[in-house]
């Protein structure tokens, strides 16, 4: 096989007022026709920058290419001019980026956004460019393209979009295609059909692709050789079977080791220190027939909560997993009232949520928190940490002079895991897994007994995410907290919860004890969510097998809307049509 891109020596860094930065140090590694390598590495490893230096999209000033030469189809890229590289990126080489909503145009049709390359690289008429945008949409499996090639980004939804990014990125037919994270905001049945797509398309033209991701379960089934990267270099290369059988860096060690895995058996958690009285054995929280409507204009109503019920008991974790846009966050903030209900009971303790006023939700608030999604979006920028969680401790007057506040901050701050000394810092001074741990200590402050978890380790890189867990469960032994955990990763979620429940267009569609749920899923639905997570081992991924899916917006696969949480088993719901 002949080699089409090698890179030599790569050394990239970024000059700030008083430094340099090196992002990128002595990096070499070889690309293949038809081949596909994975790099793998957590945030800030050098991954991307590699990869867009590659392409040269990096702004220089302040980037620059300390040394190191990028050889493409015998052609040095690293000093090219940017009139030349006009030429080869789109051509020669295509790239995905990760986020598809900010690397699309808002104001132009998908179609047009196709085309557009199309006219400039392979010099076609409108009406040729048409035809092959059209094909493109085809080949990516988006139905109805020919209507679909006049829609706005817009009008997609996530997975769709990056569905389109592809077929921009493959429309002229080029020898290199770079996937800087495809699929990290992808749901994992979306991401099953994304990679199941680029692999179908490489085998019909024959492009080699670089994979950057963090996630060894897509590398496994994806790749055939591996680049690990760590603080800009590369730690360890060699075939995917080698790297996962037989790692051989510590470094790459530990990122196996961090992946939660589903075919494992969960270990029996222990039992917490505080045992918080039981009043007659009633769960702590019970959700009756809860709904959520929004008014959506025109007569259309989105019943994002659609009549779900479900208890959990004290110091129980209840997982709740879905795709994006089955109602998992909704539910969430309906429960603690950031939403209004529109129908349904939600009873903390036997007392019904629904009916307080603000003021006495305001004090109910003291037993009831919620960490977010996005550890960065949810602190102000503004305040220090110090005063991000001490603002907790004010509204419920839990502390009585400016020491004691202090003192509890730096206590709240020792129990996740950080320097108290990190009190007196503002929130973009932290790292992603750091805030998201002042984001679970401000949770804390006011000594919760509930705690709806939203999403809270997506945004983060493996075994930061396994040390959140990890910190997630001390918690729950050492203050007998209860959970509700919000998440699209299953097997996360598997071996965090007691039980889980999985919700479809705003309904439960299972629940079930965990390992029961893993093994013996009932539902259609929950069975095409555990098809499609990424398994990380070469050998199970490379028995799936290829087949081309159409992206179905809007439709009810599995006629939820109509059905009936019936227990089928003790313990085990399914939602059966009616």
């Amino acid at each position: 096989m002949d080699t089409i891109l090698e890179v030599n020596n790569l050394s990239v860094s970024f000059q700030t007022r008083d430094r340099e930065v090196q992002a990128v140090k002595g990096v070499s590694f070889e690309l293949r026709r038809g081949e596909t390598l994975g790099i793998v590495g957590e945030s800030g490893s050098g991954k991307s920058v590699t990869a867009r230096t590659i392409m040269r999209l990096l702004p220089s000033p302040p980037s620059y290419v300390k040394s190191g030469e990028i050889t493409f189809l015998g052609q040095n890229l690293a000093y090219m001019t940017d009139k030349q590289m006009e030429a080869i990126r789109g051509r020669d080489i295509g790239m995905i980026f990760q986020d598809p909503m900010t690397s699309l145009n808002p104001t132009m049709k998908i179609g047009r956004q196709i085309a557009e390359s199309l006219i400039k690289h392979q010099k076609l008429s409108k009406k040729e460019a048409r035809q092959q945008a059209v094909e493109m949409l085809k080949l990516v499996g988006i139905s109805n393209s020919e209507a679909r090639y006049d829609q706005y980004p817009h009008e997609f939804s996530g997975g769709m979009r990056q569905r389109v990014m592809i077929a921009i990125a493959l429309a002229c037919r080029p020898s290199l295609l770079i996937a800087d994270e495809p699929t990290t905001a992808l749901d994992v049945t979306i991401q099953a059909q994304i990679l199941n797509q680029m692999k179908l398309i490489q085998q019909q033209i024959g492009t080699s692709i670089i994979l950057i991701t963090h996630d060894l379960g897509v590398v496994a089934g994806m790749c055939d050789r591996v680049a690990v990267m760590k603080d800009g270099v590369i730690v360890e290369t060699g075939t995917t079977e080698e790297i996962f059988s037989n790692p051989q860096h510590p470094y790459t060690l530990k990122l196996l080791n961090a992946l939660p895995r589903l075919h494992e058996q969960k270990k029996a958690k222990p039992a917490p220190l505080i045992t918080r009285s039981a009043a007659d054995d009633r769960p702590l929280l019970e959700v009756r027939s809860l709904k959520r409507h929004f008014d959506m204009g025109k007569g259309n109503v989105l019943k994002a909560v659609n009549n779900i019920s479900f208890h959990i008991h004290a110091g129980e974790t209840l997982g709740i997993v879905g795709e994006s846009g089955s109602g998992k966050s909704t539910t969430g903030r309906t429960i603690l009232r950031l939403h209004e209900p529109t129908g349904g009971d939600v009873l903390y303790k036997g007392i019904s949520i629904n009916r307080l006023t603000l003021s006495e939700m305001k004090v109910m608030r003291r037993n009831m928190q919620m960490i977010f999604q996005d550890p960065y979006a949810s602190l102000n920028p503004r305040f220090r940490v110090l005063d991000i969680i001490g603002e907790a401790l004010d509204v419920h007057k839990l502390v009585a002079t400016p020491q004691e506040r202090q003192k509890r901050v730096e206590e709240l701050l020792d129990m996740v895991g950080l320097d108290p000394v990190m009190a007196m810092r503002y929130p973009h001074e932290f790292s992603g897994g750091q805030r998201q741990r002042i984001g679970i200590a401000r949770a804390l402050a006011v000594e919760p007994e509930f705690i709806v978890c939203d999403e809270p380790l997506s945004a983060l890189d493996v075994s930061i995410q396994a040390q959140i867990v990890k910190l997630l469960e001390e918690l729950q032994h050492r203050l007998g907290l209860t959970y509700m955990f919000i998440a699209h990763d299953l097997s996360m979620v598997k071996h965090i919860s007691d039980r889980v429940a999985v919700m479809y267009r705003g309904k439960i569609v299972e629940l079930a004890e965990s390992e029961e749920l893993y093994s013996n899923p009932q539902h259609e639905y929950t069975k095409s969510l555990l098809a499609a997570i990424p398994i990380p081992d070469p050998k199970i991924e490379a028995k799936k097998k290829l087949k081309l899916t159409e992206e179905l917006a809007g439709e009810d696969k599995y006629n939820v809307d109509n059905s009936e949480l019936v227990e089928v088993a003790q313990g085990h719901w399914v939602a059966i049509s009616s």
